[in-house]
C-alpha cells in the first residue's frame, strides 16, 4: 500500500476530521481478487474522502481506478478490463438496527457496516468493490459472438424434425 494510507483506519475519527487519502496498491496483494483474474501484474489507484452530507450522514466516497486482466470466454484470450468506480458508502455502526439504518441512507448510498471499534481497512475495502465490478462473464470488447453459420444436411435435418416419420406415413 502507498505511503500515505494507514494499514488500518478509525472511520469514525476520519469522518471527524474530513480526511482523504490516496493511494496505490498491486493486484498481487490481494489474494481474493487474484482468484479471479488471469495473472496479477498491475495496481490499483484508488481515493477515500471521509466527510458527512448536508443531512449529517457519516460516508467514506470510494474512487478506484484500475485495469483487472481477465480472460475473454469467447476468445480465450487475457485482455485488460478497464473498471472505473466512483462508490459513496453510508458507514453504519455495529450493535444498531442495521435495516432500519440502511433503509434511512439517502439514494445513491451503499451501506458499510463497520465493526464494534470502527476500525476500517482501506485495502480489504477496495479489493471488495473490485471484486463485485468483475463481470460474471467477462468478453473482450470487439469480440463477435459466434454463431452457427454453416449449412444443415439433410440426414440432420430429418433427424432434428420429429414429424419427419409422420410424413413417410402420409405418402403411402
Amino acid at each position: 500500500m502507498s505511503t500515505d494510507v494507514p494499514e488500518i483506519l478509525d472511520a469514525w475519527r476520519m469522518v471527524a476530521a474530513r480526511r482523504g487519502f490516496t493511494g496505490r496498491l498491486p493486484l498481487s496483494s490481494m489474494p481474493r481478487l487474484r482468484d479471479a483474474l488471469v495473472d496479477a501484474e498491475g495496481e490499483v489507484a484508488f481515493a477515500l474522502q471521509f466527510d458527512r452530507d448536508s443531512l449529517q450522514v457519516p460516508y467514506v466516497e470510494l474512487r478506484i481506478d484500475a485495469a483487472l486482466p481477465l480472460q475473454c470466454q469467447r476468445t480465450l484470450q487475457r485482455f485488460e478490463f478497464p473498471v472505473g468506480i466512483v462508490q459513496r458508502l453510508g458507514l453504519i455502526a455495529a450493535g444498531g438496527d442495521d435495516e432500519v439504518e440502511e433503509a434511512a441512507l439517502p439514494e445513491g448510498y451503499e451501506a458499510l457496516q463497520l465493526p464494534a471499534d470502527g476500525m476500517l481497512r482501506p485495502a480489504e475495502l477496495v479489493e471488495d468493490e473490485l471484486i463485485l465490478a468483475i463481470p460474471v462473464v467477462p468478453v473482450k470488447p470487439g469480440s463477435e459472438a459466434v454463431e452457427r453459420d454453416w449449412p444443415v444436411q439433410a440426414d440432420e435435418e430429418m433427424r432434428a424434425n420429429p414429424f419427419a416419420a409422420l410424413k413417410g406415413l402420409k405418402k403411402h
